[in-house]
């Protein structure tokens, strides 16, 4: 459930990157998918979200396309490197702007309702 400090955008996506894979130091292997998100304004913005995980990105490949408005939640976090400060903004979860019965919202932890199950 949301809370008023979760951080949320709302726009449509314009863009989705190619699977990144590889092999951790501790031996596992992972995947991470990129998506870009513009938000319509006077001076339209673009936000890339990230998805990490091998369910996660099943999960949004599963009911996300290009050009489908959604509102995505998401943490930030920010590491330094060599002096240098990367920030990512990590999608947990995505939802389509569209309500209607066949609309399927996703959770990226695993979590599946469909639009008519839910509470509002």
């Amino acid at each position: 459930m949301e809370n008023k400090n979760d951080l949320s955008l709302t726009g449509e996506i314009t863009k989705i990157t190619k699977l990144q894979t590889g092999t951790s130091k501790a031996g596992k292997e992972w995947q991470k998918l990129g998506f870009v998100v513009t938000i319509q304004s006077e001076y339209p913005k673009d936000a890339y979200f990230t998805v990490f995980g091998e369910e996660k990105v099943a999960n949004f490949m599963k009911f996300n396309r290009v050009g489908q408005t959604v509102e995505v939640f998401f943490n930030i976090s920010s590491r330094e490197f060599n002096e240098k400060w990367y920030t990512d903004l990590g999608a947990w979860k995505v939802v389509s702007e569209k309500i209607t019965e066949a609309t399927t919202t996703v959770d990226t932890n695993g979590e599946y309702h469909k639009a008519t199950d839910l509470p509002f």
